[in-house]
């Protein structure tokens, strides 16, 4: 039984907090797993920023309202959906994904959560469980599936590297030149036939 782990934001659907910071005018705000490998850390950054300016879940939820899927990706979901299963494994939180997940047909998703005050400011996070990529499949790992796994940043690498087959896509020139055994492809058409090749 195979089960294909995708990342949401890069692969999927933009770039959340890029969106946020080009709409807020934060130039800070720009920062994500592709720059900083500690999420943790990379979230509690994110929330002192926030603070600063006064801006809170609302805001944030209004950028994502405007944001799209990346041209093709529904078409390439709804392609591979329809020969293996598929579990969208992000670093996201359930507040910003669930217009995103309407907008991709419904797709499961593996996310976290946002603590909100009742006056809109993010107060704190939760995570779904440490290491949440890793964890999520090697517990699939457990009850008998093979995993494919992609995805674009630091965060991502632990859970392809410890699935059956793994692919880079999208991902930044840094990424690629530090793991240059990993496939990474550019287009859902090269990562669709990659991904059937594993699935065989």
């Amino acid at each position: 039984m195979n089960i294909v782990c995708l990342d949401l934001e890069g692969v999927l659907v933009p770039e959340i907090w890029i969106a946020f910071s080009k709409e807020s005018g934060i130039p800070e705000l720009k920062k994500t797993t592709r720059d900083e490998p500690d999420y943790d850390k990379l979230m509690k950054w994110r929330l002192g920023v926030l603070k600063e300016h006064g801006l809170g879940l609302k805001e944030i939820q209004e950028t994502i309202a405007k944001i799209d899927p990346i041209p093709g990706a529904k078409e390439f979901l709804d392609e591979l959906r329809s020969f293996t299963q598929v579990i969208i494994i992000s670093d996201t939180f359930e507040q910003f994904a669930t217009p995103l997940m309407k907008k991709l047909g419904w797709p499961t998703i593996f996310c976290n959560s946002l603590v909100v005050a009742e006056n809109g400011e993010i107060t704190d996070f939760q995570m779904r469980c440490e290491k949440s990529k890793l964890t999520t499949v090697k517990a699939l790992q457990s009850i008998g599936y093979d995993t494919i796994a992609s995805g674009d940043s630091y965060n991502d690498l632990a859970m392809i590297r410890t699935s059956k087959a793994g692919f880079l896509f999208k991902s930044p020139e840094n990424i690629r030149q530090d793991n240059p055994d990993l496939p990474a492809y550019e287009t859902y058409e090269e990562l669709l036939a990659a991904i059937k090749e594993a699935v065989k």
